[in-house]
């Protein structure tokens, strides 16, 4: 099972570029493992401050499933930083208009934030 995090500050988006399972590198969300007698919010809050340094809190789910939830969340406090993780390979905030960070699993998931913003 699978928690990640979508924190976005002043139209920017944070971003972990990563080796994932099936051996490519890709830019996504913060996010990994759900631990034993973890929630998915609590990994989700533990695997963002392991992966970039910050401290979030839940806003609100936006993808649900038995293996995979995706959250939006808000910016507590933190300073950016690459967890000492092999699989980690830079973290950066990327600017929510750049398609050249999005991939065919990245970009809905922006797509749907910026749609739930238009609305507020």
């Amino acid at each position: 099972m699978l928690a990640q995090g979508v924190v976005i500050v002043d139209g920017k988006v944070l971003l972990v570029k990563q080796k994932v399972k099936r051996g490519d590198i890709v830019w996504n969300y913060p996010g990994g493992g759900v631990e034993y007698g973890e929630t998915f919010e609590q990994a989700c809050v533990r695997e963002v401050m392991e992966e970039t340094g910050y401290t979030v809190r839940m806003i609100k789910p936006l993808i649900q499933s038995t293996e995979k939830q995706t959250f939006l969340c808000e910016l507590i406090s933190g300073t950016l930083s690459i967890e000492d993780d092999e699989d980690i390979l830079d973290v950066r905030w990327v600017d929510l208009q750049d398609e050249t960070y999005f991939d065919d699993v990245s970009r809905p998931v922006v797509e749907m934030v910026l749609k739930n913003m238009e609305v507020t």
